[in-house]
C-alpha cells in the first residue's frame, strides 16, 4: 500500500458526494442517490486498484545517461519507458535530478498505449564541474478510471561527473582543418606564407603561389611544377590557465575559469588534430595541475583529467612564480597561451615584467575577457543623467582595456580580448593564424 497514491479525480467525487449529503438534509432523496454514488466509488476504486496492483512489472522504464556531463553544455537526458498493462496507461514521470540543477518542479506527463514503449528526453546544462547524484526515476501509473495511482521506482542510485565542454570538439575539428570558423559569418584565414617543412613536388595548378615553382623539376619534366609544404607540425603549444580571484567572476551561470578551461578543452583537441604537442598549467599561488606538451593518443583524456579537478583559491595569483616555473620547465621555443583577467592598466603593469620575461623566449598569447555588462551599457541608448554617468563610465573601462593590448603589443605580445561566449572560437582562430603565418 505504500506506493498507493490516491488521485484528484477520486477527492472530486467524494467532494460531489459530500454536496449530496448536503442537500439530502433538506431533501431526503439526495442521501440516497449520495449512498448510491458512494458505493460505486468504492467499486470503481476497488477495480482501479486490481488494475493497478495485481501485474508484476507492469511498467518497465529506464533513464538512459550519457557517458559524462559536458560542463555548459545541453546534455541530453533519455527516458525509456514501456507499458505492459493490457489498457492505456497515463503516467507523471517525475526524475530525481541533481540537486545542482535546482529544478524543484520536475515532472514530464505522457499517455502510453497498451503493450507499447515510449522514448522521450530533456536537457541538463551543468554549470559547475564535478559529481552528480541522480535519485529514483519514479513514475505515476494510473489506469483509464483514473481514481488511484501505483508509484514505479527506477535506478534509485546514479553518479555521473561533469567534465569540461567536449560536446563540440567535433564541429570545431570541422572547422578548424580547412583553416576556417563561424564568427559572425565564415572567416577564412590567409595563408601568408608557408613553413619550411617540404612535402612534395606536384604539377603547378591555378590558385597555387607562383614563387613555390621548382624551375629544376620544370625543366626535366617539360611541365611547371611547385614546391608543396605543410605546416610545421610537433611544435609545442602550452596553455596556462590563471585560477586566481579575478577568475571567479560570472557570466551566464559559468565562472571565467570554466570558460576558460571549457576553451583549453577545444584548443587542445585542434591542436593535437594539427599535429602539434599540447601541454598545460593552472597557477594562483602556486602551480598545479602540470602536464607536458606531448602529441600522443592519450593526451586528450590527460588534459581532460587535469581540467576536471581545477578550482579557484581566490588568491592574488602570483605571476613572479609563474615567470619562474615557464623559464625551467619550458625550455623549447613554444606558443604560451595565458588565459587570466586584467581589468585595469595598473593591473596589467604590476605583472607586466614577469610576461615580458615569458615572452622573451616564447610566443606569449594573452587572454582576457570583455565585460559583457559594461559593453551592453556602451551599446545602450541613454534616457536619463544616470545612464549617461553609467555609459561613461563603461566607456573609461572600455578604454582602458584597448590600452592594455597596446602596451602588450609594445613588448610583443599578442593578445585576444573576447566575450566569454566566444572565448573558444577566438583562441581556436588565433592558434590557427599564428600556424598559418608561421612565426612561432
Amino acid at each position: 500500500m505504500k506506493n498507493l497514491y490516491i488521485n484528484t479525480r477520486f477527492f472530486f467525487a467524494l467532494i460531489g458526494v459530500g454536496i449530496l449529503y448536503v442537500f439530502g438534509f433538506f431533501f431526503s432523496p439526495f442521501v440516497i442517490v449520495g449512498h448510491c454514488i458512494l458505493l460505486v466509488l468504492f467499486l470503481a476504486t476497488m477495480v482501479d486498484y486490481l488494475l493497478l496492483f495485481l501485474q508484476k512489472e507492469a511498467i518497465l522504464a529506464q533513464r538512459i545517461l550519457p557517458e559524462k556531463l559536458s560542463n555548459g553544455d545541453e546534455n541530453p537526458v533519455k527516458i525509456d519507458i514501456r507499458n505492459n498493462f493490457g489498457f492505456p496507461i497515463h503516467c507523471k514521470i517525475i526524475d530525481e535530478i541533481p540537486f545542482q540543477f535546482q529544478k524543484r518542479d520536475f515532472l514530464i506527463e505522457r499517455k502510453i498505449e497498451a503493450g507499447k514503449n515510449t522514448l522521450f528526453q530533456y536537457v541538463l546544462e551543468p554549470k559547475e564541474r564535478g559529481e552528480y547524484h541522480f535519485g529514483a526515476l519514479n513514475v505515476f501509473t494510473s489506469s483509464p478510471l483514473g481514481l488511484v495511482s501505483k508509484r514505479f521506482s527506477f535506478q534509485k542510485d546514479a553518479h555521473l561527473a561533469a567534465y569540461p565542454s567536449f560536446i563540440h570538439l567535433r564541429k570545431y575539428e570541422l572547422m578548424a582543418l580547412q583553416n576556417e570558423f563561424l564568427l559572425g559569418g565564415m572567416k577564412k584565414i590567409r595563408k601568408l606564407g608557408h613553413t619550411m617543412e617540404f612535402e612534395q613536388i606536384k604539377e603547378y595548378v591555378p590558385g597555387d603561389d607562383i614563387r613555390t615553382i621548382n624551375w629544376k623539376a620544370t625543366s626535366k619534366s617539360n611541365r611547371l611544377m611547385v614546391n608543396q609544404y605543410q605546416d610545421e607540425k610537433a611544435q609545442k603549444v602550452f596553455i596556462l590557465i590563471d585560477k586566481g580571484r579575478t577568475m571567479k567572476m560570472p557570466f551566464n551561470g559559468l565562472s571565467l575559469l570554466d570558460y576558460s578551461i571549457n576553451a583549453t578543452m577545444a584548443l587542445s583537441h585542434i591542436i593535437l588534430k594539427k599535429g602539434d604537442r599540447a601541454g598545460m598549467m593552472a597557477f594562483s599561488k602556486k602551480s598545479e595541475n602540470k602536464l607536458a606538451a606531448d602529441n600522443k593518443s592519450g593526451q586528450l583524456r590527460k588534459i581532460s583529467e587535469s581540467l576536471y579537478n581545477i578550482k579557484t583559491d581566490f588568491s592574488e595569483s602570483d605571476f613572479n612564480r609563474l615567470y619562474q616555473e615557464v623559464k625551467y620547465s619550458i625550455n623549447q621555443r613554444s606558443l604560451v597561451l595565458l588565459f587570466t583577467n586584467f581589468e585595469t592598466l595598473d593591473g596589467l603593469n604590476r605583472q607586466l615584467k614577469y610576461l615580458r620575461g615569458i615572452a622573451k623566449n616564447h610566443l606569449l598569447v594573452v587572454v582576457f575577457f570583455k565585460n559583457a555588462e559594461l559593453q551592453s551599457l556602451i551599446h545602450k541608448n541613454p534616457e536619463n543623467m544616470q545612464e549617461i554617468y553609467d555609459e561613461v563610465i563603461a566607456e573609461k573601462f572600455e578604454f582602458e582595456k584597448k590600452l592594455i593590448i597596446q602596451e602588450l603589443k609594445k613588448y610583443g605580445i599578442y593578445s585576444v580580448y573576447t566575450l566569454p561566449e566566444n572565448l573558444n572560437v577566438d583562441v581556436i582562430n588565433k592558434y590557427l593564424e599564428i600556424k598559418a603565418r608561421g612565426i612561432l
